[in-house]
C-alpha cells in the first residue's frame, strides 16, 4: 500500500493543454473516486499515474517515490480496464497468472495467489473456462482478480462498469467496494457516474475541463458544494437552480418569494442563483404553488416535474400524491438547506 501524490500536474497534446496545474492526494489505503463529464482528463490524469501517459509540468509520486519517469512495469501498480481486456485463448487460470509467469514468480506462490483471488472473487469454480464463457460480470471479476495476484500498491480503475447493465453495475459497485475494504489497498477509480462516485468513495474528486472543482467526501460535495458545477454535478436528480434577486433578506423569482438559509444574508437586487434539492421541497405548509407537469412514482419516493413562476424544477417526495398534470401542488422549501450561488461566478455565497 502506498501514498499517491499529484502535484501541479499539467498534461498537453501539442498546443492543447487538457490538464491545468492539477493536485490530488489519496492517502495510503483510501479509494478515490475522479469523476466528472467526458473530456474533462480525468482518465488521461489516471493514464498518468499509470505510466501510459508522459506528464508535461509537474510530478507524481507513488509512496513517496517520484514516478515521472519510472516505466509503468516498475511503478507497482494494477490496472483494470474498461473492457477487461482479457486473453480470450487463455483461461481464467492462465489469465491470472499471465503477469506472474512474465515475473518469474514460483509456481507454488503462482498457484496459491490465484486461490486466494479466486476465492475473495467467487471465480473458483470457473477458473478453467475461457472468457468467451463468462458472462460480463464475471469477466470483470477476472480482471479484477489479475490484478489482485500482483499484490500492488495501488489499484487504477478506468470506468470498469460501464460495459455492464443497470443491474449488473449495482452489484459490482458492492464487490469492488467490499473487495477493498479487504485488501485495504490505495485505490485511483474513474468514472463518469456520480452515483458510483458517491456510493464507493472515501474521497472524490470532482474534474471539469481539465482542472479540479472539489475535493472532499461523499457527503461534504452533496452536502456542501463549492460552486454551481459541483451542485449540479453531484446528486440524482440534480439539483434545482432558480434565477433569481435578493430583496432585503428574500429571494424573489419573478413574483415569487422564497426563504434564504439566513436572516443575515442581505441583498440589494443582486443577481444570484437559489439552489434546493429536489428532497428538500416540502408539501403544503406556507409555499408556492407550482404546475404539475409530469408524476413518476417509483416506489420509495414520487418525483414530480413542475413549473414554478415559469422554471422547471423536480421535487421528491416521500408521500403518495395523486396530482394530475397541469393542477397546482403547494411546496415549500426547506431554508435550511438551501444555497445561493453568485450568478456571475457560481460560486456558493452561504
Amino acid at each position: 500500500m502506498a501514498t499517491v501524490s499529484i502535484r501541479a500536474v499539467r498534461k498537453a497534446f501539442g498546443i492543447h493543454e487538457v490538464l491545468h496545474g492539477v493536485n490530488v492526494e489519496a492517502s495510503d489505503g483510501e479509494f478515490v473516486i475522479l469523476v466528472g463529464p467526458s473530456g474533462c482528463g480525468k482518465t488521461t490524469l489516471l493514464r498518468m499515474i499509470a505510466g501510459l501517459e508522459n506528464i508535461t509540468r509537474g510530478e507524481i509520486a507513488i509512496g513517496g517515490r517520484v514516478v515521472n519517469n519510472v516505466a509503468p512495469k516498475e511503478r507497482n501498480i494494477a490496472m483494470v480496464f474498461q473492457n477487461y481486456a482479457l486473453y480470450p485463448h487463455m483461461t481464467v487460470r492462465d489469465n491470472m497468472a499471465f503477469a506472474l509467469m512474465l515475473a518469474k514468480a514460483p509456481k507454488q506462490v503462482v498457484e496459491e495467489k490465484i486461490t486466494r483471488a479466486a476465492n475473495i472473487l467467487g471465480l473458483t469454480p470457473y477458473l478453467e473456462r475461457y472468457p468467451r464463457q463468462l458472462s460480463g460480470g464475471q469477466r470483470q471479476r477476472v480482471a479484477m482478480g489479475r490484478a489482485i495476484v500482483r499484490d500492488p500498491q495501488v489499484f487504477l480503475f478506468d470506468e470498469p462498469l460501464s460495459n455492464l447493465d443497470a443491474k449488473l453495475r449495482v452489484q459490482m459497485r458492492t464487490e469492488i467496494k467490499d473487495l477493498h475494504q479487504r485488501l485495504k489497498t490505495t485505490t485511483v477509480y474513474v468514472t463518469h457516474d456520480q452515483i458510483e462516485a458517491m456510493t464507493m468513495a472515501d474521497k472524490i474528486v470532482v474534474m471539469n475541463m481539465g482542472n479540479v472543482e472539489q475535493i472532499g467526501s461523499p457527503l461534504d460535495l452533496y452536502d456542501r458544494p463549492v460552486n454551481l458545477f459541483v451542485a449540479g454535478f453531484i446528486g440524482s436528480p440534480a439539483m434545482n437552480f432558480l434565477k433569481g434577486r435578493m430583496e432585503g433578506s428574500t429571494f424573489r423569482v419573478g413574483d415569487l418569494a422564497l426563504p434564504v438559509p439566513s436572516a443575515q444574508l442581505q441583498g440589494n437586487g443582486a443577481a444570484m442563483i437559489y439552489g434546493i434539492r429536489p428532497e428538500h421541497w416540502r408539501l403544503g405548509g406556507d409555499g408556492v404553488d407550482a404546475t404539475v407537469q409530469v408524476v413518476e412514482p417509483t416506489g420509495s419516493e414520487t418525483q414530480v416535474i413542475a413549473r414554478l413562476g415559469g422554471n422547471p424544477i423536480i421535487c421528491a417526495f416521500r408521500e403518495r400524491i395523486s396530482a394530475r398534470p397541469g393542477e397546482a401542488i403547494r411546496i415549500a422549501p426547506d431554508p435550511s438547506v438551501v444555497h445561493l450561488f453568485d450568478e456571475a461566478s457560481g460560486a456558493r455565497l452561504n
